[in-house]
């Protein structure tokens, strides 16, 4: 297109085009075949910009676990050890942290707790310790925790901890003031 045809249109409509094809890029990414889960424990980078990598990040609700550009990640109590409930509206609000094979842990995570499910619309989904992970639309990017304690979609969602466990502690600032201030809890709510 030339500079002089694209300053004619109108700049929400280049942004609109250029979001539309991340989003496409994005699905086109998180599809898979596989119908078994498979754990990625011990799975290492191999040079791959798209390989990701779940660490942590200590903050007002505790130390949680974070992708490896900082955003965090929640697990949903309506889920079911290796089984994601969530879909439809659910993930278009939560959307599952896409596992491409290539994951790996560092900081606090652990690497033999990292491991995949294949969700009923055949893409793949990074677990921890069997918990299904997802980021939430909310958050404005990393370091944010506007999901903690929120009840979207008939459950409580919440940080993980390093153990796997649910934090069910407020995150001071950066939560809704939904969230309830209580102790860690030692199962993640199964």
């Amino acid at each position: 297109m030339s500079n002089s045809l694209l300053a004619r249109v109108p700049a929400s409509a280049r942004l609109g085009a250029l979001l539309a094809a991340a989003l496409l890029a994005a699905a086109c990414g998180s599809s898979g075949t596989s119908g078994s889960s498979t754990p990625a424990a011990g799975s290492t980078a191999t040079g791959s910009a798209a390989a990701l990598v779940i660490t942590t990040k200590s903050g007002s609700a505790g130390t949680y676990l974070t992708d490896g550009s900082g955003r965090a990640v929640y697990l949903w109590t309506k889920d079911g050890m290796n089984k994601s409930e969530c879909s439809g509206a659910c993930a278009s609000a939560w959307p599952p942290v896409p596992d491409s094979g290539t994951a790996s842990a560092s900081g606090g995570a652990v690497s033999a707790d990292l491991g995949s499910i294949t969700r009923s619309d055949g893409s793949k989904q990074l677990t921890y310790d069997g918990h299904p992970l997802y980021y939430f639309s909310g958050d404005s990017g990393p370091g944010t925790t506007n999901g903690q304690g929120s009840d979207g979609f008939g459950a409580k969602w919440w940080l993980v901890s390093t153990s796997g466990a649910s934090i069910t502690s407020a995150a001071t600032g950066t939560s809704p003031s939904s969230s309830t201030s209580s102790s860690s809890g030692g199962g993640g709510g199964y």
